[in-house]
């Protein structure tokens, strides 16, 4: 067995991957004792040393796996995220590039292409992107048409919510998420506007409780044909071990039965 295959097998026992998992909680955490003063001024240096410790096993993780997996590498795209995410870290931080810095936290990131689990959730997602994309556009159509009809029936006398398209955009987009829907924002209008409810009722109805459920259910059903995916390959592999352990007996007892 040559180096590069042991380097590759290693990077796939169970104990390696608890261990990457483990060093990417704990870098989080560190990360997250960064933004206190109190800590970074009581164990600030002993911080930033972990933290480059942390970062130093990341880089010998992903050069190990280009040295198992040479270009291969660069076909994986779990791989490719964790190159980027990782590359982000080693930019430094001084100057105009300093914002970099709050990006280390994308480090946690990691975590989803370690656990398999979070790696199927975020391929469901993916692969829900083009059915949402549909969605999206039906509704930026109904926020359009909506945040026309706000500014032209209640513009005038609520310029703060609807006096232009932006601002009625944004009041509807607060009113889909039901966040001082009723008391903030309706009930005033219809002091006014009685009739106001006529408008905002089907709206609600069409976005919140129609549209946005359509996003729920395609990634749910996304993430159920993922799983499909992954258990009718898992039992095709195990077929086709199954069928290469029978050949083995057949060929052995054919051997059997010659000798004799």
């Amino acid at each position: 067995m040559t180096l590069r295959q042991k380097t590759a097998d290693l990077l796939e026992t169970a104990w390696v991957r608890n261990f990457i998992v483990g060093v990417i909680i704990f870098n989080a955490i560190i990360l997250g004792m960064e933004t206190s003063k109190s800590i970074m001024a009581a164990a600030g240096p002993l911080i930033e040393m972990l933290d480059q410790i942390c970062l130093a096993i990341f880089v010998v993780e992903l050069a190990a796996k280009l040295f198992a997996q040479r270009l291969q590498f660069f076909r994986n795209g779990w791989n490719i995220f964790d190159f980027i995410i990782v590359g982000v870290s080693l930019v430094p931080g001084n100057g105009g590039l300093s914002v970099l810095r709050a990006l280390r936290i994308l480090r946690v990131l990691r975590v989803i292409s370690v656990v398999p689990s979070l790696r199927r959730v975020v391929e469901g997602f993916v692969t829900a992107l083009p059915g949402m994309g549909s969605v999206f556009l039906l509704m930026g159509i109904v926020f359009y048409i909506g945040a026309v009809m706000a500014t032209k029936l209640f513009g005038d006398s609520f310029p703060q919510w609807f006096g232009t398209l932006g601002q009625s955009g944004y009041t509807l987009f607060q009113i889909m998420t039901l966040e001082s829907w009723s008391m903030g924002i309706v009930r005033p209008v219809m002091e006014v506007y009685p009739y106001a409810w006529a408008f905002f009722v089907p709206f609600i109805m069409v976005t919140t409780f129609a549209v946005v459920n359509l996003l729920v259910g395609l990634i749910v059903n996304s993430m159920q044909d993922a799983h499909a995916e992954e258990g009718n390959a898992a039992t095709d592999a195990y077929r086709d071990e199954v069928m290469s352990k029978l050949e083995a007996i057949e060929e052995r007892l054919n051997g059997i039965g010659k000798d004799s």
